[in-house]
């Protein structure tokens, strides 16, 4: 029984993605889509309307639906936690999609328009912020605290008491120790074995992994005067 009505912010891919989960996997009915007006292309999307935001208010009200922001790690999640910024500002509640096949134990917190897929293992006291998102197959330890608009893509483990800084992007088969502090604005590549804290800003590549230098930083997409 769908008790929720829902609004999905976006029309790529990823949109595509929180539409097929939500709608197969959740108590939310979605009832359209909804990008920036420079985007609007289609205005159809699985056979329900695409709006632009600035209609959202008279379309769908903020007392009628909640919205998701689908949206993925573009420029270092940055646009992702823009758009969730405008959506709040309109008064509306973001909604979260935990996977029904995801272990999260009872005392865990988790934020606003986080999606959590199958597979994941969120353990004792975990706290996760706003606009995380956890593909599949994920392990984070007890006490671990992931701070707001982190990406944590698949097969990551984070072992207990780490904290994992805002808007970072954690590539597959990464690997954190106990204890570790990773700084806001990290890259960490696949494979990364992180066995000590890190500052702001820093691509850890390597096992054990050591910062890199900023033209390997450039190499993964992101433009450091993008995101400072």
């Amino acid at each position: 029984m769908k008790s929720k009505k829902l609004v999905i912010f976006g029309a790529g891919e990823t949109a595509d993605i929180a539409y097929e989960y939500f709608t197969h996997d959740s108590n939310y009915e979605i009832v359209g889509f909804t990008v920036e007006a420079h985007y609007l292309k289609d205005t159809e999307l699985h056979g329900l309307p695409v709006i632009s935001f600035d209609e959202m208010e008279t379309k769908f009200p903020p007392s009628t639906v909640e919205v998701f922001v689908a949206i993925s790690y573009t420029k270092l999640n940055r646009i992702r936690a823009r758009c969730y910024n405008m959506v709040k500002k309109k008064n509306y509640r973001c909604a979260t999609y935990i996977s029904s096949r995801a272990f999260v134990w009872h005392n865990a917190q988790i934020g606003e328009n986080c999606m959590i897929f199958e597979n994941n293992v969120i353990q004792h006291k975990v706290q996760i912020g706003n606009g995380v998102i956890l593909w599949s197959g994920n392990h984070i330890g007890h006490q671990t605290r992931i701070e707001d608009f982190v990406y944590i893509s698949s097969h990551v483990v984070i072992s207990g008491f780490c904290t994992i800084g805002s808007f970072s992007f954690l590539g597959v088969n990464s690997t954190f120790n106990d204890n570790i502090s990773l700084g806001k604005d990290n890259i960490v590549g696949s494979g990364a074995l992180i066995v000590k804290n890190s500052g702001d800003g820093k691509l850890m590549i390597g096992s054990p992994a050591r910062p890199a230098d900023k033209s390997s930083y450039e190499a993964f997409g992101v433009k450091k005067e993008e995101i400072y």
